[in-house]
């Protein structure tokens, strides 16, 4: 069985746990996310410069909340 865990707010947690947990661009499931490429908002090119909003990042709604995070803040757990 598939887990996807996340660091939110300093805390591991296991999204696969939430039922209405949805993520990436196209808000899907965890296991969902994983097994359809693992998408992530990565530009090619930056707009400007030395600023967080062109980072790497991964939409959760885990919750009832919405966390943006950066990707190395995921672990997937199989077995």
């Amino acid at each position: 069985m598939l887990q996807v865990y996340a660091n939110l707010l300093g805390n591991w947690v296991n999204l696969s746990d939430d039922d209405n947990c949805r993520m990436g661009p196209k808000m899907t499931r965890p296991f969902i996310w994983w097994e359809e490429n693992a998408e992530l908002w990565s530009p090619l090119n930056k707009e400007k410069e030395h600023t967080m909003y062109q980072l790497d990042y991964v939409m959760i709604h885990y919750k009832g909340k919405d966390y943006r995070i950066s990707p190395i803040y995921l672990q997937i757990v199989e077995g």
